[in-house]
């Protein structure tokens, strides 16, 4: 637990340093309310939530993925993290503390994007806890590609493809059959298209199927990488 709290503070003072960082996590919520107020409402015809939850799912998908993956390589690059699994650091306590602080961080552009979308009561807790299902799972794939990435560059250019990939696909995927039937299995398409539709609780069995196979994944690439940092 001592070592959660000392990982989680230094990322906490890295990202409160960072104003890039910082700066990545409300652009998105302040573009959705300018669409929002701007085209979305005074259109009769187009729904009030259509860029709420476009941007909420390029910010859950896109946004942290390489976010992510830049700050783990970042501690492989420094020997930091070969120093931390030398003092006995486990995998979940290691995820918990940089994760954790992009998780609680990521909490405010949540609850900015429910309130552009003027989300009442049981629909504004469906939603945020769609969206922060959407975060843990690209907090663990951001991780994955960075503990598995020697440096930073190419952590981003593992990150960067497959970021745009689960942001912009399910988007594309309404009009495609195949690629529709491919990302249905995927957690930013279950977020895209659960946040458009009818309260259920279907799409959390998927979402968190997810995170439970990306938290494996991590678990054996924290074990098989950390020493060779």
């Amino acid at each position: 637990m001592r070592s959660v709290k000392a990982i989680f503070k230094k990322q906490l003072k890295d990202t409160y340093k960072n104003m890039v960082v910082l700066i990545q996590f409300f652009l998105f919520p302040v573009v959705a309310w300018i669409m929002t107020e701007l085209v979305a409402r005074p259109d009769e015809y187009m729904p009030d939530t259509m860029f709420v939850t476009m941007m909420a799912s390029i910010f859950a998908g896109m946004g942290l993925i390489p976010l992510v993956a830049s700050i783990i390589a970042e501690d492989r690059e420094r020997k930091s993290l070969r120093f931390l699994v030398m003092a006995g650091v486990k995998p979940g306590a290691y995820l918990l503390g940089v994760g954790g602080v992009i998780f609680a961080v990521g909490i405010l552009p949540a609850l900015a994007f429910a309130f552009i979308g003027r989300f009442e009561g049981q629909e504004f807790y469906f939603f945020f806890a769609l969206i922060m299902s959407a975060v843990a799972g690209s907090i663990l794939l951001g991780a994955t590609i960075g503990i598995l990435s020697k440096n930073q560059q190419a952590a981003s250019g593992l990150a960067l493809p497959a970021a745009m990939v689960l942001g912009f696909g399910p988007m594309i995927a309404p009009f495609n059959e195949r690629i529709d039937q491919v990302f249905h299995f995927i957690y930013t398409h279950q977020f895209a298209t659960a946040a458009e539709g009818s309260l259920s609780w279907q799409p959390f069995a998927i979402m968190w199927a997810n995170v439970g196979v990306l938290l494996v994944v991590f678990i054996f690439a924290y074990a098989a990488k950390g020493l060779r940092s």
